[in-house]
């Protein structure tokens, strides 16, 4: 080392004391040799370069220098391969309802379709609750007397009754006017001779015809006191009617059939049983008077469809109400009458106004 360095010259920069020093460094490639002139002469020769000693140590980091502006981007580079599909995620939770959004535009209206079919007919609904009684019509003109209807069979004999309390005694009425004189009759032929009788006491046809004469006077009193009872009973309801031979009343009672009909015997009658137009009128009439239906003495109980009288005879006149009988739930056995005059079949176990037929 020590001849490296003599080697090398040592040059003199010579100029005033006042210049400043000059340093002039050459480097030789070869003997990497560096010539270093220093400050005035005065001062000495310059010494070694320091890089052969110890390295000082490292100076504090300095500042950072500002940023460089932003390079050019470069060209995009190749699509890589397309990675496998990922899997699916799970389903995310329902949204909240969306607000509901305006009505659209009303639609043209589509051309009707041709008519259906008709339906099987459904099942009869059930009998809907009796409706207010309406007012009472005016009375209609008087029909034209129907033809009388056939003849019907003898029924058979009812049951005896129970016997009747002893009524009061009536008084007797008016004698009546004595009949017309018959016309004599035809000569009877001659009978046989009886035998003698025993011999009498004289006036014995006096008394003969007295006795016939009292005879004909008990059946007359008989015959009034039977009228007067049946006038009687008229008298004392205000709802009576006699249609000929017969006397229809009411006291306003009202029960089911059973009781009605119950009733009735008691007072020595039976529940109105109207045979022609003229007792089905005097019946309608009581009926209008009370404002309430009748029950009719008779059923078609024996036989469905038959209707007959109490004593079990088939009856021989009717007034149905258009539709009727229809034995409505199969449980329509009894008759009812309307202020109508007309008839309808009704359960027996409704309550109907009562009227009595003597």
């Amino acid at each position: 080392m020590f001849q490296l360095l003599t080697f090398c010259a040592l040059v003199l920069c010579a100029s005033p004391a006042t210049t400043p020093a000059q340093q002039v460094i050459q480097t030789w490639h070869r003997n990497a040799c560096s010539l270093v002139v220093c400050a005035p002469a005065e001062r000495g020769l310059p010494g070694r370069d320091g890089r052969d000693g110890l390295q000082g140590p490292k100076g504090e980091r300095g500042e950072p220098g500002l940023q460089g502006p932003r390079g050019i981007p470069g060209p995009p580079g190749i699509m890589g391969p397309a990675g496998p599909a990922g899997q699916n995620g799970s389903q995310g939770e329902t949204g909240p309802k969306g607000d509901v959004g305006e009505m659209g535009l009303h639609g043209i209206r589509g051309l009707q379709g041709p008519p259906g079919e008709i339906g099987p007919t459904g099942a009869k609904g059930d009998t809907g609750p009796q409706g207010e009684r309406g007012a009472i019509g005016q009375t209609g003109p008087k029909g034209n007397p129907g033809t009388p209807g056939p003849k019907g069979n003898q029924g058979s004999v009812g049951e005896k009754g129970a016997k009747g309390d002893v009524g009061a005694r009536g008084v007797a009425g008016p004698q009546g006017p004595v009949g017309n004189i018959g016309p004599p009759g035809s000569k009877g032929d001659k009978g046989s001779t009886g035998e003698r009788g025993t011999k009498g006491d004289s006036g014995l046809s006096e008394v003969n015809l007295m006795k016939n004469q009292v005879t004909a006077l008990e059946g007359q009193l008989k015959a009034l006191q039977a009228s007067f009872t049946k006038y009687q009973k008229v008298a004392t309801f205000p709802g009576g009617r006699i249609v000929g031979n017969k006397v229809f009343i009411t006291s306003g009672y009202e029960g089911n059939f059973d009781d009605l009909k119950q009733r009735c015997q008691q007072a020595g009658g039976q529940l109105a049983s109207p045979r022609n137009s003229a007792e089905n009128t005097a019946i309608k009439d009581i009926v209008v008077l009370y404002q309430k239906s009748a029950f009719l003495g008779i059923t078609d109980i024996q036989t469905e469809g038959t209707f007959r009288y109490l004593n079990g005879e088939t009856i021989v006149y009717s007034n149905w109400q258009a539709g009727e009988p229809n034995n409505d739930h199969n449980q329509e056995d009894c008759v009812e009458v309307y202020s109508s005059g007309k008839w309808n079949d009704k359960s027996c176990g409704e309550k109907q106004l009562i009227i009595c037929e003597f």
